[in-house]
């Protein structure tokens, strides 16, 4: 008995470990980079660089939202994107609610046509070199997503590429 009570226990901790590893896994600073880095690359753009400093900002603040999970920016000195979901989301899928944006950015005329684009030009803009990025999981359910750039970037009458 005492042999199947430990080997249930041994596969119940591999379990949890497996999905505590694959959670982790979806938030890490390189999947915000990988995400952040496609859809620069496919611009031209360089890439961008993870900053611990930013990080740890953009963590303080998602767990300020924990409790509401209410979509409101921070009033930090950073370009930032935000973004609220009803599940648990991994950094790619908030990167590419920023990213689904783009058919909206009309590059000729910079600016937003038939839809919000500003999510998109922060992910592409060419002078932002460094990301710090968080997730927290609402109380009420849900997710809360924060990215920051430095410098940031939507200053008005720039081009972000």
């Amino acid at each position: 008995m005492v042999g199947l009570y430990k080997l249930k226990l041994t596969l119940l901790a591999s379990l949890v470990f497996a999905l505590f590893h694959v959670s982790l896994a979806q938030t890490s600073p390189k999947d915000y980079l990988k995400a952040h880095n496609e859809a620069r690359a496919k611009l031209g753009i360089p890439p961008l660089t993870w900053d611990n400093k930013l990080a740890s900002y953009a963590q303080d603040y998602a767990n300020k939202r924990i409790e509401d999970c209410e979509l409101l920016h921070s009033t930090m000195d950073y370009g930032e994107n935000i973004a609220t979901a009803s599940w648990s989301m991994s950094a790619k899928e908030a990167v590419d609610m920023w990213i689904d944006e783009r058919p909206f950015y009309d590059h000729a005329s910079n600016t937003c046509k038939g839809g919000d684009c500003l999510h998109y030009t922060q992910v592409v803009w060419r002078d932002s070199v460094h990301l710090g990025c968080a997730i927290s999981n609402c109380k009420a359910g849900g997710s809360f997503a924060i990215c920051l750039y430095d410098p940031p970037g939507n200053v008005i009458t720039q081009r972000p590429y």
